[in-house]
Formats: C-alpha cells, sequence, structure tokens
C-alpha cells in the first residue's frame, strides 16, 4: 500500500505571500473611493498652490518620507517637482519639540509652524490610536488644512479628525503597511499623471 504524505506545511515565505494579497485583494475592493477623495483632495491642494504635509512613526514614518520622495523628486517620469514634505526627516525639529513639549507634539507644532489653509496634512498610523499622529490632525484641522489619514480596520480615532480615512481591512501592522505603501505608489502616480496633463493643456 502506497505511503500517503500529509501536505507540506506553508513556509513563511508562502504564507507571507498569501496573507499580503488576501489584504491587498481586499483592499482594492474596498478602498477605491476613499482613494479618489483622497487623490481629489491632493490635487486641489496642489493645483491651488498648497503642500502636502506627511507623518507617522516608524514604519510609517518611513512610508511618510518616501512617498513625499517620490513626489518631490519625479515618480517614474521626468517632471516637475510636486510639493511634499515629510515631517520626520528634521533631527533637530523632532528632538527640540520633544525634549520641550513632549513625544505627542512633534508633528503638531510643526503643522502649525509650515501648514497653511489649503495644505493637506496626511497622518499615518496603522493603529489609529498614535497620539502624536492624532494631535498633528487636530492641529491641521484647526489650522484649515484638509486631513486625510491612512490606518487599519481598527482605526477608529482618526475619522472626527479627517476629511478621508483609507482605513487598509487589516489588523497586522506589516500588512497594513504594505498596502499603505502600495496606495502611496497609486497616489503618486495619478497626481503626477495628472498634473502633466495640466502642463499638457
Amino acid at each position: 500500500m502506497p505511503t500517503i504524505h500529509p501536505p507540506s506545511p506553508e513556509t513563511p515565505f508562502e504564507s507571507g505571500f498569501a496573507a499580503h494579497l488576501a489584504v491587498a485583494t481586499r483592499s482594492a475592493q474596498l478602498l477605491g473611493s476613499p482613494m479618489a477623495a483622497v487623490t481629489a483632495a491632493c490635487l486641489r491642494a496642489l493645483r491651488g498652490g498648497g503642500k502636502l504635509l506627511l507623518f507617522g512613526n516608524g514604519g510609517s514614518a518611513a512610508d511618510a518620507q518616501h512617498i513625499a520622495s517620490e513626489l518631490t523628486i519625479g515618480f517614474g517620469r521626468r517632471r516637475g517637482g510636486i510639493a511634499a514634505l515629510a515631517l520626520t526627516t528634521d533631527a533637530s525639529a523632532l528632538t527640540a519639540a520633544g525634549n520641550d513639549l513632549g513625544f505627542d507634539e512633534i508633528f503638531a507644532r510643526q503643522i502649525e509652524a509650515l501648514g497653511r489653509p489649503g495644505d493637506v496634512a496626511v497622518g499615518l498610523t496603522t493603529s489609529g490610536r498614535s497620539p502624536n499622529v492624532i494631535a498633528g490632525l487636530r492641529t491641521a484641522r484647526r489650522a484649515g488644512l484638509a486631513t486625510i489619514g491612512f490606518t487599519g480596520e481598527a482605526g477608529t480615532e482618526l475619522r472626527a479628525l479627517c476629511d478621508v480615512v483609507v482605513a487598509v481591512p487589516s489588523c497586522e501592522t506589516p500588512r497594513i503597511q504594505e498596502v499603505h505603501l502600495l496606495l502611496g505608489h497609486i497616489l503618486c502616480e495619478v497626481i503626477a499623471q495628472e498634473l502633466d496633463d495640466d502642463r499638457a493643456r
């Protein structure tokens, strides 16, 4: 009688891809409408001479910097720079605010100083509970900026502070961050194309 072998367990490589694809597929089904609203808000600001201010902690700080650099330097095309700034890159500002005001205020103070009505504040927090991101969005709203939150499915605290919330349907930080970066790339591509079309008209 032949020996029956049980199916081999998935490797971490295979399970990681499977988890990513499941969340990405569900995100594609759910997030088209909020992403259209995000794109419209960003284009409205940029066409009016405003800028995008992006911020987050840890991996979300890296995503904020990545998206801002794609816009200012170029996303796969030769074109003019687009006004976007990550509030996570100035070590002197971050440490001074953290030391003098407290870590919760590191983004709020920069938005107070740099944000103007017509700009867009983009806060990234996978949990939706990061106190400094919430404080930054609250300050942005008071200052007349449009406010956008990128979070996960548990990020309900952002809703009262944001004009648009993009909530990835997952509670797993790595999966949320992976989709945030994908959404950021899509946003950059659409913004660049739309502004290129404006210049060509």
